[in-house]
């Protein structure tokens, strides 16, 4: 499939599907946020005729739905606005894909009291059924071989039954990083009864995914040395693997953070987007890999922008999902590495591409609506899905690019959402909401979410701002480095000069600015509440950082810290580290600041927001909260979880940010749910 270069028109982006909001319409609210609903993964049938995918989200705890996390309910399109679902409603499918005849769709599925398994049913409806499943094990990724005769499967690890007896008898110590389960893989026959005894495949280290050759000679193979996260960003490599012998026939040695990787038709070549060094924040590089020998060489290295998502052509093109600032295209590279083709999709922001058979499939997102499912032809994107149709009657605040100059000169950009209605007389109060990592960014599309105040703020006459401060990645990677051995400088500095841009040019009252973030951006929350406390009039801090000494101590992360961030260890500058902390400041807090914390995360320890608020709760006489999340780490995952946070949020602002009075008493401990959400 040859596509033709093609700039789109943003107004037909959309497509037909969508129609005119009504004239009473209103404003997003929390209930809203707990509904929504996205489309997950994505499979092209072999023909290109079929697109099957995933549409889901949490339950809808607020309406009184069981709590949960996240569910999908397989779907099969075949146009746009034409699809249907292929199992029974409340069934959960993951792992979405076609056999390679295209006679059948498989999925992953776990039955009550089950392990989760391999399934498939016919594409033109029919009974589902187990094909390939391990006992005592969940599946979690599989393939099929080229011919469809066979599955291979990433299962967890084997039970350790003497280990089990011992737990049972209350010797259930834990000792920490030393025990390593490691995923095993095995290949399954496929035929009219399950294949009950799979092969296993000796694998080298901790494999976290594989994909199969075209051909069915080769495997790639991702490994890190242990299950250990700091593994997974220092020492992951792609292991190409014969799968005649067995043998690891090259290794991608890649220095920095590995991301998506794909086998080019062929097999001569593999797509990797990846880090360009050890110091490279994040895997936002492509590259092209010769599979004969393990070389590579990338494609768009220094470049002001972030690869996303990547997928090979019939043709041996690469279609690229390129993230530019806050925008995003569609590039198309030659097999030879040259670029052939760039698609402006509007106002959409596309996160991932799919295709087979001829057919190109995106998910993107818009200001208005979460992700959705795009087909592309002939540069044009058509809209398949409408996921949140309700989304017609609420009432959105504008939303664009903004730019602004920091104190030395460096452009920063930012999403910034206007209150619904415009901005008021004399400024509005104004959330910044600052994103984690640093090494993300934020796009303009969809940005509301259960920690993320968007829409629903607007709704309630606040702007939102989300900068993609020093740091983010899409600017390149050198401004993606330009927050390293800086803890707490330009960075945040940034935030403080955004805030003033706003106030300079009347859209903001500076007496009314708030902020709130997770985890890197909790950290960003805590600073302001504590350094920079005359800046702002309110803070909720979510899985943050307060003091930079003990949570290297305490975090799964250590080396990914010294390599992309500090630069340095504790050791070689403990004041230096103090200095950054929020915690040095605490006696200084004069903000509000409500604090969040998943209570099992090891990422960002709980302990960091117990130092925190007790430091600001017994040197000062601000206000401040800690709320604990029990099951939860780094971040909810389950539906109250995440309704009960986005209550707690908006309340928090109301109280002091949207009256600027931060002597306001301590709003209520339990938060007002919907009728109904409670029975």
């Amino acid at each position: 499939m040859k596509l033709k270069s093609f700039k789109l028109a943003a107004a037909s982006a959309i497509g037909a599907m969508i129609v005119a909001s009504p004239a009473l319409a209103r404003p997003m609210t929390p209930e809203d946020v707990s509904k929504i609903e996205s489309i997950g993964a994505v499979a092209v049938s072999p023909t290109g005729e079929h697109v099957a995918y995933q549409v889901g989200g949490t339950p809808d705890v607020a309406s009184g739905e069981k709590n949960g996390g996240y569910s999908a309910t397989l779907m099969v399109a075949t146009a746009p606005g034409e699809a249907r679902a292929y199992l029974p409603e409340g069934m959960s499918a993951g792992g979405v894909a076609f056999s390679p005849d295209g006679s059948m769709i498989s999925f992953t599925h776990r039955e009550p009291g089950g392990d989760t398994a391999v399934y498939a049913m016919p594409v033109d409806g029919g009974a589902w059924k187990k094909i390939a499943g391990v006992d005592g094990a969940g599946v979690r990724s599989y393939a099929w071989s080229p011919d469809g005769s066979r599955i291979y499967m990433l299962v967890g690890a084997d039970e350790d039954k003497q280990r089990a007896k011992e737990a049972k008898a209350g010797f259930n110590a834990i000792v920490y990083e030393e025990e390593a389960r490691l995923n095993r893989m095995f290949v399954a026959n496929v035929g009219d009864e399950m294949d009950a005894m799979p092969t296993e495949i000796s694998v080298p280290g901790y494999v976290s995914a594989f994909d199969i050759s075209d051909n069915g000679r080769f495997a790639i193979i991702d490994t890190a040395p242990t299950p250990n996260v700091d593994d997974s960003y220092t020492s992951k490599r792609v292991n190409i693997v014969d799968l005649a012998t067995g043998n690891v026939t090259a290794v991608v040695a890649t220095p920095g953070k590995i991301g998506d990787v794909e086998i080019s038709p062929d097999g001569s070549q593999l797509s990797l987007i990846a880090g360009v060094d050890m110091n490279d924040p994040a895997a936002t590089t492509l590259h092209l890999v010769n599979v004969a020998d393990g070389t590579f060489r990338a494609l768009n290295a220094g470049d002001p922008e972030a690869a996303v998502d990547a997928e090979w052509l019939g043709n041996g093109d690469l279609a690229v999902v390129i993230h530019q600032g806050v925008d995003s295209l569609l590039r198309v590279y030659n097999e030879d590495g040259s670029v052939d083709a760039e698609y402006d999709p509007g106002n959409l922001i596309l996160s991932s591409v799919d295709a087979e058979g001829g057919a190109l499939v995106v998910r993107a997102s818009s200001p208005r609506h979460p992700t959705e499912l795009f087909s592309v032809s002939d540069g044009r994107f058509t809209r398949w899905t409408n996921s949140n149709p309700w989304l017609t009657d609420i009432t959105f605040g504008e939303q664009r690019a903004y730019t602004y100059t920091a104190r030395d000169g460096q452009q920063i950009e930012g999403v910034l959402i206007e209150p619904v209605g415009g901005f008021a007389p004399g400024g509005s109060p104004l959330i910044m909401d600052v994103h984690g990592g640093p090494e993300a960014h934020e796009s303009n599309g969809w940005v509301t979410n259960y920690s993320g105040p968007g829409q629903v703020a607007a709704g309630q006459g606040y702007a939102v701002f989300l900068p993609n401060y020093r740091g983010s990645t899409a600017y390149g990677t050198a401004f993606s480095k330009q927050h390293q051995n800086d803890y707490a400088g330009k960075e945040f500095n940034d935030l403080v000069d955004a805030k003033r841009a706003m106030v300079a040019e009347g859209l903001i009252d500076g007496d009314r600015v708030g902020i709130t973030g997770g985890s890197y951006g909790g950290y960003a929350s805590a600073w302001a509440a504590t350094a920079q406390s005359e800046e702002w009039a309110a803070s909720v801090m979510f899985v943050g950082i307060s003091n930079q000494i003990s949570k290297f101590g305490t975090t799964d992360i250590p080396y990914e810290m010294y390599n992309v961030h500090s630069r340095k260890w504790p050791w070689d500058d403990w004041e230096g580290m103090l200095e950054v902390s929020p915690i040095t400041y605490a006696g200084q807090a004069d903000t509000p600041i409500l604090i969040m914390h998943g209570e099992e995360d090891t990422r960002v320890a709980p302990s960091q927001s117990y130092e925190l608020y007790r430091n600001i709760k017994v040197r000062t006489d601000t206000p401040v909260r800690l709320v604990l999340y029990p099951g939860e780490g780094h971040g909810n995952r389950l539906a109250a979880s995440q309704y009960d946070y986005n209550l707690r949020m908006m309340r928090w602002f109301d109280t002091y940010l949207k009256t600027g009075d931060r002597d306001a008493p301590l709003p209520p401990s339990r938060v007002e749910l919907a009728d109904g959400a409670v029975d």
